[in-house]
């Protein structure tokens, strides 16, 4: 016990927690943990995962109350995220099953912590090298147990869900447990080493090495949500480039242009599905997709205000969860982010993710047309990626995908916030 003059913590601890050093270190096993979500919990189980999530965050916390005077708190968090937070937690009230409900959120709320902890530690440049250093461990690691699988013991490992498929050409699941996932990995590190690139953050050799890797790890994977998701990833770059060329004067102008085509786009897009819809049934993956997409808005409509409750991963033994046996096997998401939250927040969640997500993308890309130093491209194309990525998966919602979401959206919130232009006192938010 304490005695009366002396602190828990002496200054030479606070001075450990607020270093540059513990603060680095502490990213890289944030982005680290998240990002290895599943082979962690093949090993340890959710109860072991969680510890360590509690853990980090718990030292995150004392660092950053250590180097409080060293941040800027006004409009620190954007309103968007804790309103979606928010009814989150809410939710728990009304669920019928409290302690799922209770342990997505709590999983949820460490994650955002997480991120909330990084945006305000780092700034973009250090970010980028942060998440580039992760991802080359992750994209190593798991092309060597791809490779320890299909070459060396020739036979699958069921319980990290790895298929051995890697003398076949593909998919490969890597350590993310299924061939989309690592897809969506494999893009967001494709465009981290394109800006490592751009930057020469890195040494050229190791940047254009990592980009190449990424690069045939996309192919690997097979995943046709990937190879999509890096389509419109191509066009959006390009047109991200060619309005920061623009002058000034006219980038407002093409930026509405912008909108105007995205917006008739998704018209005629609407107009069409059912043509749409036809086309893509072909194939056996869209039609599993899109029948479980019909089921689970058709449960919905029971609780369509408010939802059934968030769980984030979908808990295989909980109903109405456990329902939804397609292909064999239970689900672990709705496939589809948009769907995922009607069902389980309601329309009133919906809203505020789409909220939460439509800011965040905008405000990134505004930071990037604007901004000349290319680094501000990161985060508007990665949470493009992201953003695609939810019309086919839920990772968005949880995970790597949830801890980059609240990253992005708290650093451009930080430059574009309207609170940031109030008085300081008035712009403070308890």
């Amino acid at each position: 016990m304490a005695t009366p003059g002396t602190r828990l913590i002496p200054d030479a601890g606070w001075a450990f927690f607020a270093s540059a050093a513990f603060t680095k270190a502490a990213t890289l096993a944030a982005l680290g943990i998240v990002f290895l979500a599943h082979p962690i919990t093949a090993m340890i189980g959710w109860w072991g995962y969680g510890a360590m999530l509690a853990t980090l965050a718990l030292l995150c916390g004392v660092s950053l109350y250590g180097r409080r005077g060293e941040i800027e708190w006004q409009g620190m968090l954007p309103i968007s995220l804790l309103v979606f937070v928010g009814w989150s937690a809410a939710s728990v009230v009304w669920s019928q099953y409290n302690w799922a409900s209770l342990g997505g959120v709590a999983y949820q709320v460490a994650v955002a912590f997480l991120g909330v902890y990084i945006a305000l530690s780092r700034d973009l440049l250090q970010l980028v090298r942060a998440v580039g250093d992760v991802l080359r461990v992750v994209l190593i690691l798991s092309l060597a147990m791809e490779v320890f699988a299909g070459l060396l013991i020739d036979m699958p490992i069921p319980f990290l869900g790895i298929s051995g498929n890697l003398p076949l050409g593909g998919p490969l699941e890597g350590l993310m447990g299924t061939r989309n996932q690592f897809g969506v990995v494999a893009a967001i590190a494709v465009m981290t080493f394109f800006v490592e690139v751009a930057t020469r953050s890195v040494s050229r050799w190791v940047s254009a090495t990592s980009l190449a890797g990424a690069l045939l790890v996309v192919v690997l994977t097979q995943s046709p949500v990937t190879i999509g998701v890096l389509a419109v990833l191509a066009v959006a770059t390009a047109v991200l480039f060619g309005i920061r060329r623009a002058s000034e004067q006219l980038r407002q102008a093409l930026n509405i242009a912008l909108v105007v085509v995205v917006g008739a786009t998704l018209v005629i897009v609407w107009v069409a599905r059912q043509r749409i819809l036809d086309l893509l049934n072909a194939g056996s993956e869209f039609e599993l997709r899109y029948t479980l997409w019909m089921q689970v808005l058709g449960l919905s409509r029971l609780h369509p205000i408010e939802g059934f409750g968030w769980v984030g991963i979908w808990p295989r033994d909980v109903p109405p969860y456990s329902w939804f046996l397609m292909a064999g096997r239970g689900h672990a998401s709705a496939l589809n982010g948009f769907v995922d939250v009607a069902l389980q927040l309601g329309l009133v969640g919906l809203a505020a993710f789409v909220a939460l997500l439509g800011l965040a993308l905008v405000r990134s890309w505004l930071l990037a047309t604007r901004r000349r130093t290319i680094i501000y491209v990161w985060p508007a194309l990665v949470l493009l990626v992201l953003a695609v990525t939810s019309l086919a998966e839920s990772s968005l919602l949880v995970g790597f995908g949830w801890l980059t979401l609240v990253i992005c959206c708290v650093m451009a919130s930080r430059n574009l916030s309207w609170r940031t232009r109030l008085p300081r006192d008035a712009g403070t938010v308890t």
